[in-house]
């Protein structure tokens, strides 16, 4: 008993009553200190009035392929299915389809700058092409989970005021079922291999932009 007494008195001298604390208290050296906006690396003091990832970073590296900088056998995109199919793109190649994607969203849906569209489709390569489209253009895109139910996608869609909602041909049914219900929503796009009434066909857009050839 004064065995285990001793044993007590010695653990709260010595075992830290915190242990984010002692580390806190040890450890600052590995933490960078007084990071404040007046007091920021360069690197953020240096970033543009106007930013856009598509034309400030994608193109730049697109642009890099082409003198030569970089090696286009390194792929933007590496992407593999679950039958083992792979997509490999450059970075001109996600430039150029995203350059598609983007005249699709703008010409053939007719959406503009601060046009909000949900985009609700699994990780396929048409996923990067449409967000990154979606960045070219000014267009507000909002990810959607392909797990939504049909109230979860009514939600959204009447929170958001989204003008145009992009999914494939399983989700579609799902949509189709609260579309009578949502005044905002003008336009459906559906990434599949085949058609639905009532939905633009992208794949089938895609082939008949001209603009980016």
């Amino acid at each position: 008993m004064k065995f285990l007494f001793k044993l007590q008195i010695f653990n709260s001298i010595w075992t830290p009553k915190s242990p984010c604390r002692f580390f806190s208290l040890c450890c600052r050296g590995f933490a960078p200190q007084n990071i404040s906006g007046y007091e920021s690396p360069s690197l953020y003091k240096d970033l543009p009035e106007h930013f856009n990832f598509a034309s400030d970073v994608l193109d730049k590296w697109s642009q890099m392929e082409k003198n030569g900088e970089r090696a286009s056998s390194i792929p933007a995109l590496w992407w593999v299915g679950d039958q083992g199919n792979e997509v490999r793109w450059s970075f001109e190649e996600l430039g150029f389809l995203s350059r598609k994607a983007a005249n699709v969203l703008s010409d053939a849906c007719g959406l503009k700058k601060g046009d909000r569209v949900i985009v609700m489709l699994p990780r396929i390569p048409e996923w990067w092409s449409i967000t990154v489209g979606c960045m070219r253009t000014g267009i507000i895109y909002i990810p959607a989970t392909t797990q939504l139910t049909a109230n979860d996608i009514f939600y959204r869609l009447q929170a958001s005021k989204a003008k145009c909602i992009i999914t494939n041909d399983i989700l579609a049914p799902v949509v189709d079922s609260v579309v009578s219900k949502c005044q905002f929503l003008k336009i459906r796009l559906m990434v599949s291999e085949g058609s639905r009434d009532g939905w633009l066909d992208f794949k089938e857009l895609l082939k008949k932009d001209i603009k980016s050839i």
